[in-house]
């Protein structure tokens, strides 16, 4: 991944010598097993644990020669544990190294996403209850709908957000499994408790039955809920940018001072970090496609899925991350405008309560067919007209049939659309919620 979209602790992850560290960790494990079970001197898993170290330019150098890259590891390795070193490795097949690191590599990632999720969901639910009863206009279509709060949008984003959380935590689980089984994976020629003993150690479960790989669905998964995040992320961007609209201003990005929005329109405010999350978002969604199609492969094993792995798996959890990371930073700095917000909420003259009126009148006795069709004519000449809506409905002799000026002039009454606000809150941000945020 490109620098200007990575932070140092994911990138660390997928650095070089992170992965040959790890390649090392489980070869050394996999030799203290080994040796547990007699099948190898002690003392050579200890001189592996004591002389063992890598060499990045070495193995590179290797490598091209060998054209495989564990056994340029292995050789390299050879070079500094000196004799004891024909014990390592022994049963095992590369793809037991690659599929076990790549599974370490991934849920240590996953472990950096959870604080990501777990940092924006804070932000959402400082700002949603902040703005609680802050109202402003619903939206459907594009198009007026009806008074809620900003509170409750966000709230409705937290939840997105949680959930995500809970979908993380599972593929994570699914995702931290290893893979000491041999050629074809018949443990044919390495005992299973050498992979139960990798695994503990690695903070991994012993992948139930493996073909000589890990089985690609659990990848899948794991790469397509990567893909949900990213979406939940847009989502979220792209209502940010939609109220930054110079008709809208609803909320803004914050501005800083000496930032500039146009190299030719020096008074241009753009809503660049949402833009650039929406962008960011698509290149994570662009790995779940190759990572189903990385399922279906030849037999026991191929390696198709290698080079898609190799640049998916860095790339999707370095750019999430950055995403994640940003977007948390862009809910603590927005700057949020009531003002605005209830301009808008009049814009339309009060047709933002015309379902009160609608429910009203069948509740005095009018037909709901009937009732639609008085609410509806009145509503169209504020539209083309651009006068009151309740003035138009006091005037009305066939409603006023069924509802007084003073009953109009309580549905009109914003507070009627906040009185549920709280049980909405409760149900969102309840202990129980947080008890499983805990758990997960």
């Amino acid at each position: 991944m490109i620098p200007r979209y990575a932070r140092a602790q994911m990138v660390d992850i997928w650095s070089q010598h992170s992965k040959f560290q790890i390649w090392f960790e489980i070869e050394a494990h996999a030799c203290d097993a080994q040796a547990t079970l007699g099948v190898i001197p002690k003392t050579a898993a200890e001189q592996v644990w004591k002389k063992g170290q890598f060499d990045i330019d070495r193995i590179d150098e290797i490598e091209r020669e060998t054209k495989h890259d564990v056994i340029a590891f292995l050789t390299n390795l050879a070079e500094y544990v000196g004799e004891d070193a024909r014990f390592i490795h022994q049963g095992m097949t590369s793809s037991d190294v690659l599929d076990t690191t790549l599974a370490v590599q991934l849920t240590r990632a996953s472990d950096i996403l959870k604080a990501d999720l777990n940092a924006l969901c804070d932000a959402l639910k400082a700002k949603a209850k902040k703005h609680k009863y802050t109202p402003t206009i619903g939206r459907s279509h594009g198009i007026h709908a009806e008074p809620t709060s900003f509170g409750l949008k966000l709230a409705g984003f937290y939840a997105e957000f949680d959930r995500c959380r809970h979908r993380l935590a599972a593929a994570r689980k699914e995702i931290a499994t290893c893979a000491i089984s041999g050629a074809v994976g018949t443990f044919a020629h390495i005992d299973p408790a050498v992979e139960a003993h990798v695994a503990e150690k690695m903070g991994l479960i012993a992948e139930p039955i493996s073909t000589q790989i890990i089985p690609r669905d659990r990848h899948a998964m794991f790469f397509a809920v990567l893909g949900v995040i990213a979406s939940s992320v847009e989502r979220l961007a792209t209502e940010i940018r939609h109220l930054q609209r110079t008709e809208v201003r609803e909320v803004e990005e914050f501005f800083s001072i000496g930032q500039k929005g146009s190299s030719a329109m020096p008074h241009k405010r753009n809503p660049v970090l949402t833009e650039n999350l929406t962008g960011l978002a698509r290149m994570v969604r662009s790995a779940v496609i190759p990572a189903l199609e990385n399922v279906a492969l030849w037999h026991e094993r191929d390696i198709s899925h290698s080079s898609v792995e190799r640049m998916i798996g860095p790339d999707t959890t370095i750019t999430l991350d950055f995403a994640l990371a940003r977007l948390t930073n862009v809910i603590n700095n927005m700057l949020v405008y009531p003002e605005a917000m209830q301009a808008n909420l009049d814009q339309l003259g009060g047709l933002v309560h015309s379902q009160q009126v609608l429910l009203a009148l069948t509740q005095k006795g009018a037909s709901r067919e009937d009732s639609y069709v008085m609410v509806q004519r009145n509503a169209m000449r504020v539209w083309e007209e651009g006068l009151r809506y309740l003035e138009l409905l006091k005037k009305d002799k066939d409603i006023t049939r069924y509802l007084s000026h003073d009953e109009l002039d309580k549905l009109f009454d914003l507070d009627q659309h906040f009185i549920h606000v709280d049980t909405i809150f409760n149900r969102v941000f309840s202990p129980k919620s947080a008890a499983v945020k805990k758990d997960s």
